[in-house]
């Protein structure tokens, strides 16, 4: 069901900082997206203190006999405070540059697809599997993309962190699992990174989003998404295993989105 995405002139006022927080980082999508996947948990690395992060961050080093694949997904990464996924002051500084290919056609669940067998291809295939999930506004619609667009082993309509995202976001809103004609969700995809690959066939990308929510009044967060992508038949899905350690979820252009190692995202 297509949902209402155009909420820019709206002029209705934002929501206050600790409700959008509650809303949006309750769950565990760090990951995002919101959405991203799609929506992204944004729970784990924005709702810890800083010394429980740390010792996750320690929990989660690469250990001896550990696939390179998975101690790639558990390295740790950059932190950020909860206020830094809120809107920001941009930085003077230029942020390094990740060129994407563009979709040659449309696959299952009306995600673009067609992107090449590189880095860069698998993540803009992760950004398109969560901006369509979390634009379709429901719970149906996120388990379906999903459903499509994971390899065997890895996140289902029952344990996707974006899942977990959209049900906070309903819940938060007051709306049932179907959403309602009055919630308009956009989500862009502003900057992104390559934390690693392995070999051709799998690499641990990251997305983070701009979400723009409106039911009734309008809310502005960034959401990040770590996804494990891997290339099966002729196109990339995420992979088998657990979901990566999150990316910080930070407002795109900010000095601490530089600092963090994210790049601005350009179509080619």
């Amino acid at each position: 069901m297509r949902r209402r995405l155009d909420v820019h002139g709206s002029g209705a006022q934002e929501w206050s900082p600790a409700r959008l927080l509650t809303a949006l980082v309750v769950s565990a999508v760090v990951a995002l997206a919101v959405l991203a996947g799609l929506v992204v948990a944004v729970v784990v690395g924005l709702t810890e203190e800083p010394d429980e992060r740390e010792a996750a961050r320690q929990a989660a080093a690469p250990s001896q006999g550990m696939s390179r694949q998975d101690a790639l997904a558990v390295a740790p990464m950059p932190t950020a405070d909860p206020e830094d996924a809120l809107p920001g002051p941009l930085s003077r500084h230029a942020a390094g540059v990740l060129e994407l290919p563009r979709a040659t056609g449309v696959g299952p669940a009306d995600v673009p697809t067609g992107f090449p067998r590189t880095p860069e291809g698998s993540l803009a295939q992760l950004a398109a599997i969560d901006v369509t999930a979390m634009q379709t506004g429901s719970m149906d619609g996120v388990r379906r993309v999903i459903a499509e667009w994971a390899a065997p082993g890895g996140p289902t309509p029952e344990t996707w962190s974006g899942v977990d995202g959209m049900a906070s976001l309903l819940s938060a809103a007051g709306l049932s699992g179907a959403g309602s004609p009055q919630l308009a969700i956009v989500v862009r995809p502003v900057m992104g990174l390559i934390k690693g690959t392995v070999g051709e066939d799998f690499a641990v990308v990251c997305v983070n989003f701009e979400f723009t929510v409106t039911v009734e009044q309008t809310s502005r967060i960034a959401i990040a998404d770590c996804q494990r992508m891997a290339w099966v038949g002729d196109r990339w899905v995420i992979g088998p295993g657990e979901e990566p350690a999150p990316a910080p979820s930070v407002w795109p252009g900010t000095e601490a989105a530089i600092a963090a190692g994210w790049r601005d995202l350009r179509h080619v």
